[in-house]
């Protein structure tokens, strides 16, 4: 995809990486959380199902109006290829599913920031639940275009997800769950049941 092997290395993510990285993170988060902020184990969880639950609409609205961004100048296009476009182009590269780390590692301490300055020391135990959220997303997101959904749920979300790449990319935004497009009306058409 690049002319330069170093930037070609560093584009490409497998999810091992993903699960290595940030697996230690939310726990380190949640540690701090419990252990060194002292917040209750209660209000700790219910921070971190807040952070979950924030975290798909983040994912939402961020495949939505940011991977999706049509911009009308060259450099603008260029980096919404990108950024999103290669994944489009090329849905089973099975190494441009995950976002390389370059890119999320910043924005994983972009965010604790924001948790921190929003929710003082609450922010560890919701900035926890949030990149939890970012993982679960990230994983479905390799797992429905490379593995084998065998639950009702899991075959919806990846027929949602193939006819997001293969049918209509204007719609069919969420990912690791359907309820958001639902809710903000990018579904898609109606399936008729009798």
């Amino acid at each position: 995809m690049f002319d330069s092997d170093f930037l070609n290395f560093f584009s490409r993510c497998r999810p091992v990486v993903v699960v290595a990285l940030y697996f230690p993170a939310v726990l380190a988060a949640l540690f701090q959380s419990l252990v060194r902020v002292g917040v209750s184990p209660l209000t700790t969880s219910c921070l971190f199902g807040l952070g979950f639950a924030i975290w798909t609409v983040a994912e939402y609205w961020l495949h939505r109006v940011v991977f999706h961004w049509q911009s009308p100048t060259a450099w603008g296009k260029r980096l919404h290829f990108l950024v999103h476009g290669v994944h489009h182009r090329w849905p089973s590269d099975k190494y441009r599913l995950l976002m390389p780390p370059a890119a999320s590692a910043p924005l994983y301490f972009a965010f604790l920031g924001l948790s921190l300055a929003l929710f003082g020391h609450f922010g560890w135990a919701f900035h926890a639940g949030f990149v939890a959220g970012y993982v679960h997303y990230d994983l479905t997101h390799y797992w429905l275009h490379h593995g084998q959904p065998r639950s009702a749920y899991g075959l919806r979300l990846r027929r949602n997800h193939m006819l997001h790449h293969f049918k209509d990319s204007s719609s069919r935004f969420g990912v690791s769950n359907l309820v958001w497009d639902r809710i903000f009306g990018t579904a898609g058409e109606a399936r008729v049941t009798r």
